[in-house]
């Protein structure tokens, strides 16, 4: 497996892993997150021209997986990472997240920071394995960047089922390496 910069003609692809991570939710009772529209190419275009746009690819360099990144409040922020059933369970999603680590450590970024489910088995108990913890509300880690992006899922319909903000500290020690398969699949977006 490869990592590397989104492609524009790969922007309807995204658009496709999204769909099919996002039907996950559905038989756990959250078909309202596997209806949701997937990103407009728009905003995956500036993400990608902006170089924060990574894609995990086959053998034929085809996309299976995608990870969007913000910078907030100067942390490395996963705004979005699916990974398509086809290749899930097979550490995709950590390698990616692997690769962002590495390149948020390079730009001087000091930590990665993301909003997910609780209760739902690939999202926060995912990310607490791979070295996340979750902020509480007195948690001087939770910025105002942070709870800006949770005020704004709300408004969005994501409050309707617990959530959380993570974080995990990124310094020269924190690198390890991608399991070959994790015990949850990581193929559903973080939303």
């Amino acid at each position: 497996m490869r990592i590397r910069v989104a492609a524009p003609a790969e922007l309807p692809l995204l658009q496709d892993i999204e769909r099919a991570a996002g039907e996950a939710f559905r038989p756990i009772g959250m078909g309202e997150i596997a209806d949701d529209d997937p990103l407009p190419l728009d905003v995956l275009e500036s993400y990608r021209g902006a170089g924060r746009a990574w894609v995990a690819v086959d053998a034929e360099d085809r996309p299976v997986a995608y990870l969007l990144t913000d910078t907030v409040d100067g942390a490395a922020h996963i705004e979005q990472i699916s990974v398509h059933p086809d290749a899930a369970r097979r550490g995709v999603g950590r390698a990616l997240i692997e690769h962002v680590a590495q390149a948020a450590r390079e730009q001087g970024l000091t930590a990665l920071t993301l909003t997910t489910f609780t209760e739902v088995p690939w999202n926060a108990p995912y990310y607490a394995r791979i070295g996340f913890r979750r902020l509480d509300a007195g948690d001087p880690a939770l910025t105002e960047g942070l709870r800006a992006i949770s005020a704004a899922e709300a408004a969005h319909g994501l409050a309707a089922w617990p959530r959380v903000c993570m974080r995990r500290e990124l310094t020269a020690t924190t690198v390890s390496p991608p399991r070959t398969a994790p015990a949850v699949p990581p193929s559903a977006p973080s939303r």
